[in-house]
């Protein structure tokens, strides 16, 4: 049918009808500070100087900066393939692929990302469609609870402060328990998860633990003892989760190797341009016998009736999306374009190629611990890291500041991210990866060696 807009009149006579002056009085029941307000645009203005004010805005944006910011959202080159692929009608426009019969150029490119994801991670069954890491996590902590039939997740403090919100939000609203578990406060170990702690959390019989996660490398750039934590929950009879950032899979054992039963990730790493927030990937993978709690889209590969090779979703009818009892998760997206970007990125490196990118960064790590250390900079965690690690800084907050007016951008000031983590109040979480350069190294030392003087 055609829409047919209200006219005033027709919204008169309806608020007579109902024996109301407003249509506000419509939402009495909101208290009025959670009303929405009404749009107020600027005037329109010729298109020729609006275009002029975006550009000079656009213009402030700092693009020469020799970056260091890590925790999460990481830079990596991407060949040009990725965006000329990305940028076909086909892909760029496409929907959710419902009806096979005419998306098979989706579906294929959704199994091709599940099976190199299958491949990386060491799992049997990945989905897609995830909005980012922190809401794959999520979801694999609902997974825990709706597998085990248990109530409680336990995730450690080392895991990122915003997957452990989001996931504190979902388990709320479920209305499950959410315990963190402390990190080893000092010694060799310290700033990873304590499994000492651990393992008392699990021996509460009187709340039995669905599921614990753990990161690696953690927020904090350590690695850590994943099979030894991955045991101890499995000896609880709780699942494992293992949320993992994905180019480390190249050189870090996958999370099949050490037991994981789930794996959760973000996958922007994998050839998507870090940007203002998104759009990223959620990467949620699992073992087989878990395939029926995973939410997301599964895609298998057939045949049809005349013996060709087609491309399905599997598992799921079109009622798990839109009927909320038969739902597994309240996602009904289509992520497949990102997907597609982390496909091809993979595919143009291929698997020495990320290898090379994973190690060039975990060298170029080394460099600059090297470079900062021979300024009097130290880290703040002696444990093993790959390329991320945790710096301590007097004043952290003010001299990023001052850096970034010098042209660096002292990765994160840890403070801002875990305000209630007193171990690393005056601490910098600083990065490096493939594109990192030795003069960007020896730029931050220098200014960073003037700055404190």
């Amino acid at each position: 049918m055609a829409y047919g807009p209200h006219t005033p009149a027709d919204r008169r006579r309806m608020l007579t009808a109902l024996g109301m002056q407003s249509a506000d009085e419509l939402f009495a029941d909101i208290p009025p500070a959670l009303r929405s307000t009404p749009l107020r645009l600027d005037p329109p203005e010729p298109e020729q100087l609006l275009m002029g004010r975006l550009a000079h805005m656009a213009g402030r944006n700092r693009v020469d900066l020799a970056s260091f910011l890590g925790a999460g959202a990481y830079r990596h080159f991407s060949p040009p393939l990725v965006d000329q692929i990305l940028l076909r009608g086909e892909w760029y426009t496409a929907y959710t692929p419902y009806q096979p019969e005419v998306s098979q150029g989706t579906l294929q490119s959704i199994y091709e990302y599940e099976s190199l994801m299958a491949e990386l991670t060491g799992l049997d069954i990945v989905s897609a469609s995830h909005y980012d890491g922190a809401a794959a996590t999520a979801e694999a902590a609902l997974m825990t609870c709706r597998a085990t039939g248990r109530r409680r997740v336990l995730v450690s403090r080392a895991v990122h402060p915003h997957y452990r919100a989001v996931v504190r939000t979902y388990v709320d609203g479920a209305g499950l328990d959410l315990e963190d578990i402390p990190l080893v406060a000092d010694g060799p170990l310290a700033g990873t998860t304590d499994l000492a702690a651990l393992d008392r959390l699990l021996a509460d019989a009187d709340h039995p633990t669905a599921g614990v996660i753990l990161a690696q490398p953690s927020f904090y750039g350590l690695l850590e003892p994943m099979a030894e934590a991955g045991s101890r929950a499995h000896a609880a009879g709780a699942l494992f989760v293992a949320v993992v950032e994905p180019v480390s899979l190249a050189v870090l054992a996958p999370p099949g190797a050490y037991g994981a039963d789930i794996a959760a990730g973000e996958g922007q790493a994998l050839g998507i341009p870090a940007q203002y927030g998104g759009p990223y990937l959620g990467i949620l993978a699992c073992t087989e016998p878990l395939v029926r709690q995973i939410p997301g889209r599964l895609v298998g590969m057939t045949t049809d009736v005349d013996g060709k090779r087609a491309y399905v979703m599997t598992l799921q009818a079109r009622e798990q999306h839109i009927r909320r009892e038969k739902a597994a998760s309240n996602i009904c997206t289509n992520q497949t374009l990102l997907a597609l970007a982390a496909s091809v990125w993979l595919a143009s490196l291929g698997p020495h190629g990320l290898r090379d990118v994973a190690a060039h960064g975990a060298s170029r790590a080394a460099e600059l611990e090297a470079a900062l250390a021979a300024i009097g900079i130290e880290r703040v965690h002696p444990g093993a890291y790959l390329n991320e690690f945790a710096i301590r800084v007097p004043n952290a907050a003010a001299v990023h500041h001052t850096l970034l007016a010098r042209g660096v951008l002292a990765g994160l000031v840890i403070e801002d991210a875990v305000p209630d983590e007193p171990s690393v109040a005056d601490a910098l979480l600083v990065c490096t990866t493939e594109v990192t350069t030795s003069d960007d190294i020896a730029a931050f030392a220098r200014e960073l060696e003037a700055v404190l003087a």
